[in-house]
């Protein structure tokens, strides 16, 4: 074959075979795009596979033989010439060796500082987090309770069931109409389901309150036709890359507007650090589902409504270095003095041991906060604060409150129940009485939800569950109060029981009195901690320690003035 025909059909070939391959990969054409290198691979592997197969040239040879005459040899084909080979494999190691060097120069090996500056992290309070008397923003239900009340309520219909599915990956938890809200739009359910309804859509979402425990399905007057579950040009994914083919985007999820309208978000990406270091969120693009439209905006100008743009998992990874690396890189190797992380577990693959990062969420001022554990790099089970981040703007607040960690509380509230083998989903972050508190689902083996528990943050040995998160936030405050001993708080005691409980403490009989301490001591009974003090005469006063904070700043020999029926006291300073 003539050599020029033979270089023109290995050059069509490889750029036949490039369009396809960016049409199947779509990667971003931009110099931070992680997936651009490898496509470039395959394609000079392409390459070099064409040119050895077209590029030679075929030989035959005779081999004279005296009895049968001549014989051929079999067919036979040449390398192609050493130029071209040796162009495309120094073309493949230069990229891998950019590759290589760009993710080593990008490390936080040397740019821990950078890495440590990237998350802007202030001061919160226990404001910051929603009390108990706000409980339609308390969002309790996990994805896999989500899943089966959806699967459940989509099950319902059998003209759906047999052509559309809910993957438990596709629920996002949003706040909608200032309550928090699980929605997932219906999905594909294959290549043939999607080719059979492509003309359509896909009808509708299912919407789980987490609060009331409901599912419902919302039918749309007209079909998601861009969806992640659709093929070709209608995948989501595609379609949005060849829209912006230089954007480097993620976290594609679903989310409803506030008149229930589906749309479609990706958060947008930009490396500070290097050519692959530093991820930051840049912004979003929105998609309308139905029509295809879509719209780009930086951080400030997203929406309101939109709930999710920091994705909860990268706010993590971002406190992560904030909290490890601000003292240096080999500090946070070696010595780890002051460092901290956010609460993890570990993954039930056998396959994937490494830790994860993990937090709930808490709807506030319209928006969706996630809240996580902080602790020490050791791996103890225990907090020393959390933090709280909006993932619409980033905002991340770190709260101090020292007490147990979310997996020792889930295991406090399971041992109450023990006997029932129920098990607690990740709980969510309220205050009682402006006192930190966990509050949490119980539920069975099939996933269904029993019961509800709150743990004291501070002494996880406080706990109270009911069948229902009212009662159980009532009895966990009378626990608080005094009024109740543990024994009720986890029993089958009900808030009215509760309220007319004889532990109540009567302070009609209280009067003024002002002593000299001389002795102080703590002591835990029926799980409630007691602060006591023997005055100069040795009168013995006791009181709930929770409701004598301010004791914290007296010493023994300080003349302090109390209020007492001659057995309990109140501090009055």
């Amino acid at each position: 074959m003539n050599k020029v025909v033979s270089y023109v059909i290995t050059g069509i070939s490889t750029i036949i075979f490039g369009v396809l391959l960016n049409y199947l990969m779509l990667p971003a054409w931009n110099i931070h795009s992680k997936g651009l290198p490898l496509f470039f691979v395959f394609v000079l592997l392409f390459g070099f596979f064409m040119l050895s197969l077209f590029a030679g040239r075929p030989v035959f040879r005779a081999k004279k033989n005296h009895k049968n005459g001549y014989v051929y040899r079999p067919f036979e084909v040449k390398a192609a010439s050493a130029v071209g080979v040796g162009f495309i494999c120094m073309g493949i190691v230069l990229i891998i060796l950019l590759w290589v060097l760009g993710q080593f120069i990008s490390s936080r090996l040397f740019h821990a500082t950078a890495y440590s500056q990237i998350l802007q992290v202030t001061d919160g309070g226990v404001e910051d987090i929603p009390s108990a008397d706000k409980t339609d923003a308390i969002a309790l239900m996990d994805t896999a309770s989500a899943t089966k009340l959806g699967d459940r309520e989509i099950g319902s219909l059998s003209d759906l069931v047999s052509q559309y599915e809910i993957y438990s990956d596709d629920y996002t938890q949003v706040n909608l109409g200032n309550e928090p809200v699980k929605v997932a739009p219906l999905s594909y359910a294959g290549l043939f389901k999607w080719n059979n309804n492509k003309a359509k859509g896909v009808p509708g979402y299912v919407s789980v309150s987490p609060v009331n425990m409901d599912a419902k399905y919302v039918a749309l007057p007209d079909g998601m036709v861009y969806v992640p579950s659709a093929y070709f040009s209608q995948d989501l994914e595609r379609h949005i890359r060849f829209a912006y083919p230089t954007t480097l985007f993620g976290n594609v999820h679903f989310e409803v507007d506030e008149e229930g309208n589906p749309w479609y978000v990706a958060s947008t990406y930009k490396y500070t650090i290097g050519l692959y270091g530093g991820k930051t969120v840049s912004g979003a693009i929105l998609i309308n589902p139905v029509n295809g439209e879509m719209q780009k905006y930086s951080v400030a100008d997203v929406p309101q409504w939109v709930d999710v743009v920091f994705p909860g998992t990268l706010i993590c990874n971002q406190y992560n270095d904030y909290a490890q690396l601000q003292r240096g890189y080999w500090n946070s190797v070696f010595g780890q003095n002051g460092c901290r992380k956010v609460t993890e577990y570990s993954s039930d693959d056998e396959d994937d041991d490494s830790p994860k990062a993990d937090y709930g969420y808490i709807a506030k001022d319209d928006d969706i906060w996630i809240y996580t554990g902080i602790t020490s790099v050791n791996g103890d089970s225990s907090n020393i604060g959390f933090i709280v981040a909006n993932e619409r703007t980033g905002v991340t607040k770190f709260i101090e409150a020292s007490g147990a960690d979310e997996f020792s509380a889930m295991s406090a509230a399971e041992g109450e129940v023990q006997e029932k083998g129920y098990q607690a989903s990740f709980p969510s972050l309220i205050t009682v009485e402006d006192v930190p508190t966990y509050i949490m689902v119980l539920k069975d083996k099939s996933g269904l939800v029993k019961m509800y528990a709150c743990v004291n943050v501070a002494q996880y040995n406080i706990v109270a569950t009911a069948g229902n998160q009212d009662d159980c936030i009532a009895k966990y405050q009378a626990l608080l109060q005094g009024k109740i001993t543990a024994e009720q708080a986890t029993g089958e005691a009900t808030p009215v029981e509760v309220e007319e409980a004889d532990s109540v403490v009567d302070t009609t009989n209280f009067e003024s009195r002002t002593v000299t301490v001389a002795k102080l001591q703590t002591m835990d009974i029926d799980g409630n901690t007691y602060l006591y003090i023997v005055d100069s005469e040795g009168n013995v006063y006791k009181a709930r320690y929770a409701d004598v904070e301010d004791m914290l700043f007296v010493n023994e020999g300080d003349e302090i003035t109390i209020e007492t029926d001659g057995e309990t006291y109140r501090y009055s300073k």
